[in-house]
Formats: structure tokens, sequence, C-alpha cells
């Protein structure tokens, strides 16, 4: 815990800029910003299962912009039926 005592006839302006000046040489706030963003990693299966999703569904676009009858709507379409 850092803390940090205001001196004698110090200004607050001068108190928060020591303050904040021991908090970054602390380290304390980039501890806190690498666990808060901190991304888990996907398992093998989770990866593969990805990959493959995203295979079948280029699949289905190229086939529907070969035949000309690709859209938003048939996008949402694809990834409805790919999902059930």
């Amino acid at each position: 815990m850092i803390e940090v005592r205001r001196k004698e006839k110090e200004t607050t302006e001068s108190l928060m800029r020591r303050f904040s000046r021991r908090i970054q040489q602390s380290g304390v706030l980039v501890r806190a910003r690498r666990t808060r963003f901190k991304n888990e990693e996907k398992s093998k299966t989770e990866k593969r299962q990805e990959a493959l999703y995203k295979v079948k569904i280029r699949k289905e676009i190229d086939k529907l912009k070969k035949m000309g009858k690709f859209d938003e709507e048939a996008l949402r379409r694809i990834k409805l039926k790919l999902n059930q």
C-alpha cells in the first residue's frame, strides 16, 4: 500500500503530483492493467472448432458469391444454420 503524507505548507497539487509519481514508480498500475486485460488462452479443441467454423462459413460465402446471391441477410442465415 502506498502512502504519501502531506508536508508542511505543501499544496494539494504538489501532493497529488508526488503521489502519482510514487504510484508509477511502484508498478501498481502496470500490475492492475495486466490482470484486468488478461486474455485466457483457448484450448486446442476450441481453436480447432473455431477454425472449422470459419472454413465452413467461407465455403458457403464463396458458393453464394459465385451464384450472385450473397448479401448481409445471406450471411446471417448461414451463421444461424451452422450454429444449430
